[in-house]
């Protein structure tokens, strides 16, 4: 794969300093190593908040939550992280960003990791507290990367019952077919390579991943009727490039609501590049268009997108 000709400069320079704060080799570090230079990293590249926007935490159905007061719909931000790293202090600012963007409450709950803890206790986390805000009116579901697996796992569980408005779903892993199209194509990726996502999957388990477990991984579902409007994000020179579309076309197919975008020459974890990357900007700028979109009831293929 040409990442020379695909990546511009500015992304180059992101990968670059991310390297440099998180080595591409983290995955083989202890997992204490590994959640340490993961917060350092998420420290030197948080951007503050912006004006006006402001944070409490509290618990919700006992996981504890960073809390951005707005308006409703509120929208769960469920942190990336491989279900090994993050928290609240991992996507602070971004979730400051999409308040600030959407308008809307932003609630983020910091879900329990793996290995200590093994799945499903992040899912069961993410259900419940969407469960309890959700009780106060309907809500948005977002997330990327592990959260965007949590976000549609969520989704599929409690389908038909009218808590989840949409949902919006950035670089998300969800359970493909990782000997076919992009795990293939980009096995080797800046960012996130295909043996990333086996060990991080892998650990959430303590080995062998289920198969055909929908809380595990949601495009494995035999069900894809009934679920919240979608709009789902791949980063092009991403592994997991494909599950973003591959799980919208499955929605389309069951005659749901869906949309699929693909960024040309973004990878894994881009958020982090929204205020220093034109694409990542960009990018940003869709996925709060995306939340306000689906929180008024827009179509997913809307124009904005």
């Amino acid at each position: 794969m040409d990442y020379a000709t695909l990546i511009d400069a500015q992304t180059w320079a992101f990968i670059k300093a991310t390297d440099a704060a998180y080595p591409p080799d983290a995955a083989t570090l202890s997992i204490a190593e590994q959640r340490a230079i993961y917060d350092a990293m998420c420290r030197a590249f948080h951007r503050g908040y912006p004006e006006g926007i402001t944070a409490q935490d509290r618990p919700i159905a006992g996981v504890m939550c960073r809390v951005f007061d707005g308006a409703k719909p509120a929208i769960i931000y469920l942190h990336g992280g491989g279900f090994v790293v993050g928290g609240l202090e991992s996507h602070d600012d971004v979730c400051a960003d999409i308040r600030a963007a959407t308008g809307l409450a932003v609630i983020c709950p910091d879900y329990r990791l793996s290995p200590e803890h093994l799945h499903p206790a992040a899912f069961d986390d993410a259900l419940a507290v969407t469960r309890a805000v959700s009780a106060e009116g309907p809500v948005l579901l977002a997330g990327d990367s592990a959260g965007g697996n949590l976000a549609a796992a969520v989704s599929h569980a409690l389908r038909g019952q009218g808590r989840v408005l949409g949902q919006v779903l950035i670089y998300p892993g969800l359970g493909g077919d990782v000997d076919a199209g992009s795990y293939v194509a980009h096995a080797k990726a800046p960012m996130l390579t295909r043996d990333d996502v086996l060990f991080y999957a892998g650990i959430r388990h303590n080995g062998a991943v289920p198969k055909g477990d929908a809380t595990v991984s949601p495009l494995q579902d035999t069900d894809f009727s009934g679920l919240p409007p979608t709009i789902t994000f791949g980063a092009e020179c991403d592994p997991l490039c494909d599950d973003a579309r591959s799980y919208a076309e499955a929605i389309v197919k069951a005659e749901g609501r869906a949309h699929w975008v693909v960024e040309p020459g973004l990878v894994h974890g881009y958020l982090r590049a929204r205020k220093t990357v034109d694409r990542a900007a960009a990018s940003f700028a869709r996925i709060t268009q995306a939340l306000q979109t689906l929180a008024t009831g827009g179509n997913p293929k809307g124009d904005a997108l």
